[in-house]
């Protein structure tokens, strides 16, 4: 019974696309097993391997991202963050760790000054000497400080962390690889089992997020705070080469994946897509 059911699981997740669409052959076959005398002991067979790999399917993706989020932050606090806090306080006198750090360092301590003399201008703080001015300078500076040095130690950690969850991940899914192939049917058969129109509302919605007009604004604010985690300066100049190549190459390789693939397994979804893009 699992042979089968694996047997089953296999070739439906590894399934080749053929000459004639998916959805015309699916109307053959269902015609061909309503007119078989067993089709009722199929039918109630069928039911037991869907219930199967739906089950499988939840417990193996619940893993999938349970599992690295676990590791990442039992590694990050119990691990990492005790040996880096001492490291970095105790036998380092470094505050940045990159120079993007210290500009905006600069400029945060440099617009409140600002303030303060601006304040003092307009007499809101009239009796603020310049010896408390500059105390008041000082104190933002060592705030200031303390939150960087703060941000460098969560940087690093966040670095090694995020390493040791993407080699947990990497083992789940090497180790996982017949999960995988139940995973991969059921998300075939979800995304197969959706209706033309919804299937060309997702391909519309999926690419106007990645790669719309609007994109570029998504990708600029996910790039800076993914340099920002890992503590990477901020390049201005990479962020903007980013934007105006990966959106192209994503775009390209989609509008290949209809025309190559989904073209073939369900003609009748590209051409709605195509009517809602108009």
């Amino acid at each position: 019974m699992k042979n089968w059911r694996s047997d089953n699981l296999n070739q439906s997740a590894f399934e080749k696309t053929g000459p004639i669409p998916r959805s015309i052959t699916r109307t053959f076959e269902k015609f061909k097993k309503e007119l078989d005398p067993n089709a009722e002991s199929e039918i109630i067979e069928e039911f037991r391997v869907s219930r199967y790999q739906t089950s499988a399917s939840i417990k193996y993706l619940l893993l999938l991202i349970i599992s690295p989020i676990l590791v990442n932050q039992i590694s990050r606090s119990f691990i990492f963050s005790p040996f880096i806090d001492y490291f970095w306080n105790e036998k380092n006198s470094e505050i940045f760790l990159n120079v993007s750090q210290e500009e905006r360092a600069f400029s945060e301590l440099q617009r409140f000054e600002e303030k303060i003399h601006f304040e003092i201008l307009i007499g809101q703080l009239p009796h603020l000497s310049q010896e408390a001015v500059e105390k008041e300078i000082k104190n933002k500076a060592i705030e200031l400080a303390q939150y960087y040095s703060s941000e460098s130690t969560d940087a690093i950690k966040n670095l090694l962390s995020d390493v040791i969850s993407f080699f947990t991940f990497t083992y789940l899914v090497i180790t996982g690889e017949r999960q995988i192939s139940v995973l991969k049917s059921f998300v075939n058969e979800l995304i197969y089992g959706l209706s033309d129109t919804a299937k060309a509302f997702l391909i519309i919605l999926f690419t106007d997020i990645f790669v719309g007009f609007h994109s570029t604004h998504g990708w600029e604010v996910i790039l800076e705070n993914g340099l920002r985690h890992f503590g990477l300066p901020e390049n201005r100049d990479l962020i903007f080469l980013f934007i105006a190549t990966f959106p192209v190459l994503l775009d390209t390789v989609f509008k290949y994946w209809i025309f190559r693939y989904l073209n073939q397994v369900s003609p009748s979804a590209v051409a709605t897509y195509h009517e809602m893009n108009e």
